[in-house]
């Protein structure tokens, strides 16, 4: 057995479609009306469907898991994520680790948590 895919809950699709492809240059695979599978695995399914198949609501920022990209330009996409999107929602700017590796974590526009760091 292998995971196939991580799926992430979005309200606007294409709009959410658009976010992963211009900061993590993420591209269309499949479009199935509703659900996105992009490359890496990601998947963006639009809320109205998950929120039908779960009887339950969508918790945006819960804290529970994130999105985890590796970037060895990082300060060049920091400056790439605060010109395409100055309004984002950061959980913590640009920082080092103790260990040397520097991270910065924000929320997409759903509010799923992402980090981007550096290769350790």
């Amino acid at each position: 057995m292998r995971l196939k895919n991580v799926l992430i809950v979005v309200k606007d699709i294409e709009k959410s479609r658009r976010f992963y492809h211009d900061l993590f240059g993420l591209e269309l695979v499949l479009d199935n009306d509703g659900n996105m599978i992009l490359t890496e695995g990601l998947v963006l399914q639009d809320e109205k469907i998950w929120r039908s198949f779960l009887g339950k609501d969508v918790i945006p920022r819960n804290h529970s898991c994130e999105l985890y990209f590796e970037e060895r330009d990082i300060e060049g996409f920091v400056k790439k994520l605060e010109t395409l999107y100055p309004g984002i929602s950061y959980v913590n700017r640009l920082m080092t680790h103790s260990w040397g590796q520097k991270v910065i974590r924000f929320y997409d526009l759903d509010g799923n948590l992402i980090e981007v760091g550096t290769p350790m």
